[in-house]
């Protein structure tokens, strides 16, 4: 999270500043970095019961402030500004750091897409992190490339159907939809496996 941080600080200071469409999403980048702020929030959540749900997500109550806008349960103040909303990101992350952290790798929780362990938990948090700052400063018109190692690793976790060589970040973007790979067309629709690999039904 540091990383895309230190980035997204250069974005404007006032909240309307924030209100340009978030690269090829239909949100803003406002509604961005709070839909991420609440996925980083619901992963910790998932891990957080002493008998985490296998069918479902925690209930919280989600809400959207728009038609069309991100179901969540995080919202940062507007009034609070560029601070207010990067510190409401920042404090999503160190919630899912800390559950990771202190949380069994046997513990399973419930995601839409596979039964996840902590540390599946925590490859999607990051993927999460390093394609909405890809949205958000393509928005923003601001430069963003994360590390190829980091791309690797959540590549290996999460998308074991993803090219193996070539360049990982472009990797990522091509396997959720939002880049283009010579000889191989922009997958239409993707997901991701965030069951452990022995674990995976399908």
């Amino acid at each position: 999270m540091s990383l895309a941080l230190t980035v997204l600080r250069r974005g404007p200071e006032a909240e309307q500043g924030w209100s340009v469409k978030a690269g090829s999403l239909d949100w803003d980048c406002w509604e961005t970095a709070e839909h991420l702020a609440d996925d980083l929030f619901s992963y910790a959540a998932q891990l957080g019961p002493t008998a985490p749900p296998l069918d479902g997500y925690v209930p919280f109550r989600c809400a959207r402030e728009r038609p069309g806008g991100p179901r969540n349960s995080v919202f940062a103040d507007r009034a609070a500004g560029l601070a207010g909303l990067l510190q409401v990101l920042e404090a999503g992350a160190a919630l899912l750091a800390a559950m990771v952290a202190t949380t069994s790798p046997q513990v399973r929780a419930y995601h839409s897409r596979g039964i996840a362990d902590p540390e599946g938990f925590a490859a999607m948090g990051v993927a999460e992190t390093l394609l909405h700052a890809h949205d958000m400063a393509e928005g923003l018109g601001l430069a963003w490339t994360p590390p190829a190692d980091l791309c690797d690793r959540v590549l290996a976790r999460l998308f074991p159907g993803a090219p193996a060589d070539g360049d990982r970040w472009r990797a990522l973007l091509w396997s959720t939809g939002r880049a283009d790979l010579p000889d191989r067309p922009r997958p239409a629709t993707w997901t991701w496996a965030s069951a452990p690999e022995g674990e995976r039904t399908a």
